[in-house]
């Protein structure tokens, strides 16, 4: 049992590691300080629900059904260059820092939106935590259970510390610069994942 959650929560934590659209979201608010709560609670809800779903037969209906993984390959790439581009948008001509004087909150709703969209309409999601996971999940058996389990702990503990210990970063990004810098990598990073998407 110990090692089926250990190999779950290895594993989990492995995938959720790569810096993508997601992390880059959550960093951002995360060091806003704006919905931090809910935005890690939605990704990690939103991860929990795509590991089981694959350890439990979901990665076999994807499989089976590539044109979906198409439809929201092309659906997603539309959106992170989109998205991307607003990065670089506000990376040479904004200059924000993070004094509470120039930040301009952002309602929860819009930022759950894109939260979600960046989850739900990214191919690597399903492929890396649907697919994959379900696949290694295969190796334990009766012991499944376990393994999602500790992938979903390692998704859990992974979000919450990213959003919440963003902070840590605050000094560095009072700034200007510091943020654009930052705008500038992710507005990299979205235009990077829609063009593997699509190439």
């Amino acid at each position: 049992m110990w090692y089926s959650l250990g190999q779950g929560f290895l594993v989990g934590l492995s995938l959720i590691l790569a810096i993508g659209a997601q992390n880059a979201f959550v960093l951002k608010q995360g060091l806003k300080r704006q919905h931090v709560f809910w935005i890690c609670l939605i990704c990690a809800i939103s991860d929990s629900i795509l590991i089981a779903a694959g350890i439990y037969g979901f990665s076999q209906l994807v499989l089976t059904h590539m044109h979906w993984v198409n439809w929201a390959k092309y659906l997603g790439a539309l959106f992170l260059f989109f998205y991307g581009a607003q990065h670089f948008y506000q990376a040479f001509k904004a200059k924000n820092s993070l004094l509470s004087s120039n930040i301009e909150e952002t309602k929860l709703f819009k930022m759950l939106s894109i939260c979600l969209m960046l989850t739900w309409l990214n191919p690597h999601v399903y492929l890396d935590t649907v697919v994959l996971m379900g696949a290694i999940s295969t190796n334990f058996n009766d012991l499944k259970f376990y393994f999602a389990l500790g992938a979903i702990i390692a998704s859990w503990i992974f979000f919450f510390s990213l959003g919440y210990g963003a902070r840590f970063f605050e000094p560095l990004f009072k700034d200007y610069r510091a943020w654009k810098i930052l705008d500038f990598i992710i507005g990299l990073i979205m235009w990077g994942i829609a063009f593997s998407l699509v190439a």
